[in-house]
């Protein structure tokens, strides 16, 4: 096969993969321009690769040089055929082409190291460079692929946009985070409400924990409105890479109306492209 047909097997592949398993980006990535669309759903497919890492390992180790093989691919140094792994091929192509920061993707997944183990989140501070990393990122790279360059106002934006989707986005699977051990909640808000990352693990406080995410909601919806002041003076063919935040207010007015340990707060699948068209005409 042609090196151009394995590629775009490739980047089909990664369509599938983020259509199957993160369907709001998926949703937010149909609106962008066609020679950039599979771009942004290389960058999204990785993600979902880093992100889904401790699910396919039974203890830390494996995990750890499951990221390292990421790590050596994108910085060149991996051995075997990195080419026959469709996302890494993706992934690379979508780098070289726009120029991309390696050391961005790099540091997604020094970050998603953390997913390894069952240490709980010390910080709202650290869950905050948490979100910078793993979802900021994404946010600011998909910016540059559509704008051909860095933008200081879309940094800016992107910053706290990573902030707003990755709180929503962990308080929405905190009910299966808990079941795993895995606490992303800040150690220092739980200690202010009476808790421990144990009770989260086990289930237990819920009405304390209810106030905690009362105040992680306060901080999604700010980083958010910090986000949607800073895009005002972005570069305008950046914008749509902003497309996913469309969902953060609607899940966080889901979350309010959701006990804290489950279900997981979701919205009805007919809604989400009314809302994403509501948001792309306001950006």
């Amino acid at each position: 096969m042609a090196p151009a047909a394995r590629l775009d097997d490739a980047y089909r592949y990664c369509e599938d993969l983020v259509r199957d398993h993160d369907r709001d980006r998926w949703l937010a990535d149909r609106l962008l321009a066609d020679d950039r669309r599979r771009h942004a759903l290389a960058i999204h497919a990785f993600s979902y690769e880093a992100g889904r890492v401790r699910e396919t390992v039974r203890d830390a180790m494996p995990g750890e040089i499951r990221l390292q093989w990421w790590v050596d691919a994108i910085e060149g140094e991996a051995r075997g055929d990195v080419a026959g792994h469709p996302v890494a091929a993706a992934l690379i192509d979508t780098i070289r082409r726009f120029s991309l920061r390696r050391s961005g993707f790099v540091n997604l997944l020094e970050a998603r190291r953390f997913d390894l183990y069952d240490d709980a989140m010390p910080t709202l501070n650290d869950l905050e460079g948490y979100a910078g990393e793993t979802a900021s990122v994404l946010f600011l790279e998909v910016a540059q692929v559509l704008c051909d360059g860095a933008d200081p106002r879309a940094a800016d934006a992107a910053g706290h946009a990573g902030v707003a989707y990755a709180l929503t986005g962990l308080m929405r699977s905190l009910p299966i985070h808990a079941r795993r051990n895995q606490v992303y909640l800040p150690a220092d808000l739980l200690g202010k409400a009476g808790l421990d990352p144990d009770d989260v693990r086990h289930g237990r406080k819920a009405e304390q924990l209810a106030g905690v995410l009362a105040d992680l909601r306060r901080q999604a919806a700010d980083h958010l409105d910090r986000a949607l002041a800073a895009l005002t003076g972005t570069d305008p063919r950046a914008k749509p890479a902003f497309l996913p935040l469309a969902f953060v207010r609607p899940y966080l007015d889901a979350l309010a109306k959701t006990p804290p340990y489950g279900p997981v707060a979701e919205l009805a699948n007919w809604r989400k492209p009314l809302i994403l068209w509501k948001f792309g005409r306001r950006l």
